[in-house]
Formats: C-alpha cells, sequence, structure tokens
C-alpha cells in the first residue's frame, strides 16, 4: 500500500555523510592487495628514483611535518579505498598553496621525478593512487573556502576543500553544490573536477563541465595556469579549463575552482517504489519526466539483491515491507512545497492505478528523507565488506541500461561468484555493475575484461559514465574512443607534459 508522510520539511539540510574513507582506516582494514606493477605486469617509467638530495630538497620547502616518508603512514596513500590496486611510494608531500604546488612540480619536472596528485583517494579505476613509487602530492590541506558571492551563487575555494564540508557552508546561506557524491564526507572538490565526477544531482544540475566557471591549474612544469572565471559567460577564445577537468592529474593539477551554485530548494520529498520488471523501471521515467518536470532532481535505480547486501551488511531496513525485483529512489526539489506535493501524487496515481509499481513510500520528513538516501548512497560500502569486488561504472541506453547484469549472471554461473548486482543513476544513463568474489580471481576477471567493454561498445554506450579512466580502464580506452581523439589525446599530453611525469600509467597508455 502507497504509504504518504505528509509533514512539510521545516529544514532542508545537505544530507548525512555516509562514508569516511580515510587512507589509514582503510590501509588496515584487510590484508593489502598486491602490488599493481606485480598483479598487472607494468613495467616502470623512465623516471629517476627518489634518492636523498630530493627529501632534503622537499624538506626545506615545506618543513619535515608536510614530507612523509614513514612507510606505515605512506601506505594509506599507496593503496585506494576500493583495495583493487596499491602502489609503493616512499614520499608523500603535502603542500598548502599553489606556489608550493608550483614550486614541487618545477623541480619534479627538472629531476624527471613522477607524481600522483591525489585527492580524496575515492576514485573506483585506481587513478588517484600510484603505480610505482611516484612522489605524491596530497592536497588535503589546500582546504580554504575564499569567497561566497549568494547574489550570482558562485563558490570560490582551494581544491583541497571536502565536498561535504562545501555543502553545509553553502547550506548556511541558502545554497547548496550542484554536485552530490555518495564519497561527500571524503572527497575533496579538486578531485571531483579533476574527474569529472558526475553523482546524483546529475539529472537536475548538469556535470561539472557545465557548472566549473573557472579554475587554476599548475603544469608540469610549474606553470600555474590562471583561468579563474566567476561570470556565467565569457565567450573569449579556448576554454582552458576544459583541459582539465576530467583529466584526471595527466594534464595539470588543479589548486582553485569557482563553481556555479544553485539555490537551496525550499520543499524536498522523496519517493520509494517497489516494482516486479525492468518494463515498469522504463516506464515511471518515462512519467516522471512529463509529470514531475521541472521539480525532478534524482531518478536511481537499485536491484534487489543491493538492496538486500544493505540490509544484511550494514543493517539498513528497506522502507517497504516486501521484497521486490527492483526498487525506483525519485526526489523532487522545488519552491514550493504544496505545489511539489500536489504534482507527486498524481504521478504517484498513475502509478498505482496502471499497475506499474507494487509497493511505495513518499516523504517530505527530512528524517525519512536520510533514511531513503542512506540506502542508496551506502550501497559501494556494503558491497565491499567482505570479498573483493569487481566494480564498473558504465552509460547505456535507457533500454539496455540493466542488460549487462543478467548477462554477466549466466556467464560467470559456473565461477566461484558471491553476487552480480546493478544500480545507478537511472536518469542519465549511468549503471554501476558489481562482481563479488572471496579474493581477487584471475579467471572471473578474464570473462570480465575485455567483455564488458566489448558489450558495451557494441551498444554504443561508453566504458566510464562518471568514475574516470585511470589506470584500470586506461588499455581500454579505444572502446569508447576513436583512435583519432586518442591521437589527439596524446599529442595534448606530449604538448604540456613532455617528460611524462603527472600521473603516468593514467587514462592514456
Amino acid at each position: 500500500m502507497m504509504q504518504a508522510a505528509r509533514r512539510a520539511a521545516q529544514t532542508v539540510g545537505s544530507r548525512t555523510k555516509w562514508l569516511s574513507l580515510s587512507g589509514s582506516r582503510l590501509a588496515s582494514q584487510k590484508t593489502q592487495p598486491e602490488l599493481t606493477a606485480v598483479r598487472y605486469k607494468v613495467e616502470r617509467g623512465p623516471y629517476a628514483v627518489i634518492g636523498d638530495a630530493h627529501a632534503s630538497f622537499f624538506n626545506g620547502l615545506l618543513g619535515p611535518e608536510r614530507v612523509i616518508t614513514e612507510p606505515d603512514e605512506c601506505d594509506s596513500y599507496n593503496i585506494d579505498w576500493l583495495r583493487i590496486v596499491k602502489g609503493s611510494s616512499r614520499l608523500v608531500l603535502k603542500p598548502k598553496s599553489t606556489e608550493e604546488v608550483s614550486a614541487i612540480l618545477r623541480y619534479c619536472n627538472e629531476q624527471r621525478l613522477a607524481v600522483c596528485p591525489q585527492s580524496g583517494n575515492t576514485g573506483l579505476v585506481g587513478g588517484s593512487v600510484p603505480v610505482f613509487d611516484e612522489v605524491v602530492i596530497s592536497m588535503r590541506l589546500m582546504n580554504q573556502i575564499i569567497s561566497t558571492d549568494e547574489l550570482a551563487g558562485v563558490l570560490v575555494c582551494e581544491a583541497g576543500c571536502v565536498l561535504q564540508s562545501l555543502e553545509e557552508h553553502l547550506n548556511r546561506v541558502g545554497m547548496m553544490m550542484p554536485i552530490d557524491l555518495g564519497a561527500k564526507g571524503s572527497c575533496l572538490i579538486g578531485g571531483n573536477v579533476s574527474t569529472n565526477a558526475g553523482g546524483l544531482r546529475l539529472l537536475r544540475y548538469g556535470n561539472l563541465h557545465g557548472n566549473v566557471l573557472g579554475l587554476e591549474a599548475v603544469t608540469a612544469n610549474g606553470n600555474v595556469i590562471d583561468c579563474m572565471n566567476t561570470l556565467k559567460k565569457d565567450n573569449t577564445g579556448y576554454h582552458l579549463k576544459h583541459l582539465f577537468i576530467g583529466s584526471e592529474g595527466t594534464l595539470g593539477v588543479v589548486t582553485k575552482v569557482a563553481l556555479q551554485c544553485p539555490s537551496l530548494p525550499k520543499a524536498i520529498n522523496v519517493a520509494f517504489l517497489g516494482m516486479k520488471n525492468f518494463e515498469s523501471v522504463l516506464e515511471i521515467y518515462r512519467l516522471a519526466k512529463s509529470e514531475l518536470g521541472e521539480i525532478l532532481s534524482s531518478c536511481e535505480l537499485i536491484d534487489r539483491i543491493s538492496v538486500e547486501n544493505s540490509k544484511s551488511a550494514l543493517g539498513l531496513r528497506s522502507p517497504l515491507s516486501d521484497e521486490h525485483n527492483f526498487y525506483v529512489l525519485i526526489e523532487t526539489a522545488g519552491s514550493h512545497l504544496a505545489h511539489d506535493e500536489e504534482k507527486l501524487e498524481a504521478f504517484l496515481t498513475k502509478l498505482m492505478d496502471g499497475g506499474i509499481i507494487d509497493d511505495g513510500t513518499v516523504t517530505s520528513e527530512p528524517s525519512k528523507i536520510k533514511s531513503i538516501w542512506e540506502l542508496r548512497e551506502r550501497l559501494a560500502e556494503s558491497q565491499t565488506k567482505e570479498g573483493y569486488l569487481f566494480k564498473y561504472d558504465i552509460s547505456l541506453s535507457l533500454p539496455h541500461f540493466y542488460s549487462l547484469v543478467p548477462v554477466l549472471r549466466e556467464r560467470l554461473r559456473d565461477y566461484n561468484v558471491r553476487f552480480v548486482t546493478g544500480f545507478g543513476h537511472l536518469g542519465d544513463g549511468n549503471v554501476h555493475v558489481q562482481v563479488s568474489t572471496p579474493d581477487f580471481d584471475e579467471e572471473v576477471n578474464a570473462k570480465l575484461e575485455p567483455f564488458i567493454f566489448e558489450y558495451t561498445a557494441k551498444l554504443h554506450g561508453s566504458i566510464s559514465a562518471e568514475h574516470g579512466i585511470g589506470f584500470k580502464k586506461a588499455k581500454y580506452l579505444h572502446y569508447s574512443k576513436d583512435q583519432s581523439a586518442i591521437d589527439l589525446m596524446k599529442l595534448m599530453k606530449r604538448t604540456m607534459d613532455p617528460k611524462g611525469i603527472l600521473n603516468p600509467y593514467k587514462v592514456i597508455c
């Protein structure tokens, strides 16, 4: 039965931060993964080996308190939070200013020392940790908010600001970030920009290519590129900011960002719906677009096994009493609660009368909204509690959105697989496919790659919807990019980083 909670929201704050992905906790949580260079048989590039003279220079530049050489402490920067890759860096630098980043890169370029820029280390494709002994440049201490223009809706900040902190800051002045991620409590805005992160609000507010008004970045030779525009319209030549958005630190290190930020909605409603089949999922989205229109802000799909994992691994509760094959989470955001509820009620009535959904609940109460979103935002966490997780982030046309999941279940039925699940951002065609095994399994890996990318390419999809290419997908880039585009990318890389010191082994290889 449709349950309606009809109390108006008194406050519409940001959602709870669910993931705290500190490197030290993760590094000690389980047995450490095998070195990336060993597991994937990578050959080290022609880079210098860090010596005492190099360490002495960095100590003089930053002071010993911001130069980490202790092996145990370095390990927290060497391992990604999914625990699928591990580097062997023994030098981590923690700059506090653009000038220090510039001096670091200038020296590394002169000495041919490879570097790995690192933000919150919440990436999922091995792009944020070293492959060998690259110098890690941690951006965590560059965490100042520079300005907030409430009238124009523009935030300027340093690259090391935590996404959740920016959201809370903006909420206090009636604004919000245009991006929302499950890892918001740990990810940094510079990393979000460098990977062109998508997330839960993309359906409503678009991606970061559209929301970044300007940025500052440092190139491999230490030059500071100042593109810190805060205007909504600036049609003056090449838009150089786009070189650094989504380039994953391979063309430069982002140090400052100017973002356009929408006003905080005055009314939020969330519906959580259960249904039997994927055909009903598509019909729900079709009706959501036509019936909810301008107030539709999120439309998320979760399959049954994903919900079961969250319940068993994290002790979370589904807002629906019965189990369903598919669930759709819909959020609306507007300025008038009564108006939004009227539209949502008409939408839900059509779904119920048409037999499209079997059950559902809707609420505007903040605590219940947080509880429902927790189920969605902690899916990744629940599926990494045990074993090894093969995780894929692809874009497919909506009719094929979930098609890969049953195909993989059949393909892997004779292998030691714990589960295959699918969930994601239905509104923008981005599905996350997970395959869990007790440990890293070479045979399962061979059945998954490159099959998943071939399957995606045949359906004219993208092998990376929002997580980037990083290390894990670099050799598969050709499944989504024409060779002419890859050649141009390589030319840009050689031009901007001729010695190849910036995040080597990532994106293009």
